[in-house]
């Protein structure tokens, strides 16, 4: 699988790329609004990747720049339901931290067109208005709120949920 946008591609996951994945996520600044908690490790995220390896409602992606190939960030997909053309984006950032604000993520995000979906949700951590922004720019509406929706360091966290439907993404 590869998803194309202007700046970036989307591709499936590799090995050498769990590395990478755990030096973002002991980044503050990277897992402040996700349900990551701290002290995450290379080991854990191997584990979990692994262990989606063989459902065919998840994927695990990888953000990477077209101009050099070099990985960005991450996109964890979830719920993927062929019957309803569905999928939830769980997660996904820009690792690079430089490399925030110039529009990657936007463009990162335009490119699961490709999939073809009927809807696409997402959540984001309640306070995280920079995602919320970004969601909101893409064409995703405003759902609701999943009170206690997630949980981070042992304690629960609200979620807001979104979405955006196919005959929505086209009209823009």
């Amino acid at each position: 699988m590869r998803l194309e946008g202007k700046k970036v591609y989307i591709r499936e996951t590799a090995e050498a790329d769990w590395d990478v994945f755990a030096y973002w996520e002991k980044k503050p600044e990277v897992t402040e609004f996700f349900t990551i908690n701290e002290g995450r490790d290379l080991m854990e995220i191997a584990d979990e990747i692994r262990g989606r390896a063989d459902d065919p409602t998840q994927l695990d992606l990888t953000i990477c720049m077209k101009s050099n190939d070099a990985p960005i960030g991450r996109v964890y997909i979830s719920n993927i339901n062929s019957h309803y053309d569905s999928l939830d984006i769980t997660r996904i950032y820009i690792g690079e931290v430089g490399l925030r604000g110039l529009g990657l993520g936007e463009d990162a995000l335009k490119a699961f067109d490709d999939m073809k979906c009927e809807r696409v949700t997402l959540d984001y951590m309640t306070g995280n208005e920079i995602a919320h922004k970004l969601y909101l720019k893409t064409g995703l509406k405003d759902e609701g709120c999943m009170r206690h929706g997630g949980k981070k360091n042992g304690g629960y966290v609200d979620l807001n949920l979104m979405s955006i439907l196919k005959d929505e993404y086209y009209s823009r």
